[in-house]
């Protein structure tokens, strides 16, 4: 349905973040999903013109907040500020890019290596609700400081003894001359959505939902193809078994078949070069856009 014919009590309202790590990653997933729009940086929102839909640019922070609120109908923002703000909204999907690891970090030179040895130790974070919740599970005593920004440099600024943080690579904690002594969770952004969806938006969230899943599933998967010899299928079916099984075709060459299957990217190069020692050739290997289970 084009925008400009939406009911304005069906249009959804989609929010994303507008800035940071996950905003790049927000509009590309939305535009694999087919919405179109056009985005501008100074903008707070675009409206989407094939789908009865807007899209909404707030603070990652905030957005947990609104879609509890019955104000934004489906988003996305990163799991570590929904455990952090304990709203009650529902994980839609696991979107499989933002990945970051909320840790516990400790200068470099404080001989500090284990979580019990921050016994009435100062921790300076942005997370207060999960810290504490954390360091209480594991019987630690700490004082909580909360900070805007710039967590690292607290403990050189003397404000706190150790740090409680966001890390994707660990490369920002060793630049400020710290080190992660323990993981309290793992994180990625998240499509998220109201527990009780308006019944005005309840359907397009739902297709939007199969949308994003097999955008996503897709992601993780490459098409393989490959000729190889007729006595060799039985091996080469225990390397890729593809999502049920493979399909597979006679060659005009006798005793040669092509076979084509669905893999998982991560393994890629190891299933390559098994399916070459058994003998298949003329391996091509494509991206899969989508993906519908």
């Amino acid at each position: 349905m084009p925008e400009q014919q939406a009911n304005p009590a069906s249009r959804i309202r989609i929010a994303i973040p507008n800035k940071g790590r996950l905003f790049e990653d927000c509009h590309d997933l939305l535009r694999r999903m087919g919405l179109e729009f056009e985005a501008h940086d100074r903008k707070l929102s675009a409206l989407v013109r094939n789908v009865p839909a807007e899209i909404l640019y707030l603070r990652a922070g905030d957005i947990p907040r609104y879609v509890a609120e019955g104000r934004i109908d489906l988003a996305i923002t990163g799991l570590d500020l929904v455990k952090e703000h304990h709203m009650r909204v529902k994980i839609l999907e696991k979107l499989g890019f933002g990945k970051t690891d909320l840790v516990v970090g400790v200068p470099e030179g404080s001989g500090i290596r284990e979580v019990r040895e921050l016994n009435g130790k100062t921790i300076a974070t942005t997370f207060p609700n999960i810290s504490r919740a954390f360091f209480a599970k594991k019987k630690v005593k700490v004082e909580l400081v909360v900070v805007g920004g710039a967590v690292e440099v607290a403990p050189l600024a003397g404000l706190a003894d150790a740090i409680v943080d966001l890390t994707a690579s660990g490369s920002t904690l060793r630049m400020n001359h710290l080190m992660p002594i323990a993981t309290i969770m793992r994180s990625e952004a998240v499509l998220i959505g109201q527990t009780r969806p308006r019944k005005e938006a309840r359907e397009l969230v739902r297709i939007l939902s199969v949308r994003a899943r097999s955008v996503i599933a897709a992601s993780k998967k490459r098409y393989i193809m490959m000729n190889a010899p007729e006595d060799r299928l039985e091996m080469i079916k225990l390397v890729v078994p593809g999502l049920r099984s493979p399909t597979i075709m006679k060659l005009t060459e006798p005793g040669m078949i092509a076979i084509h299957s669905v893999i998982d990217d991560a393994d890629i190069w190891s299933v390559i070069h098994q399916l070459q020692d058994i003998g298949a050739t003329g391996i091509l290997v494509f991206p899969i856009e989508k993906m519908i289970p």
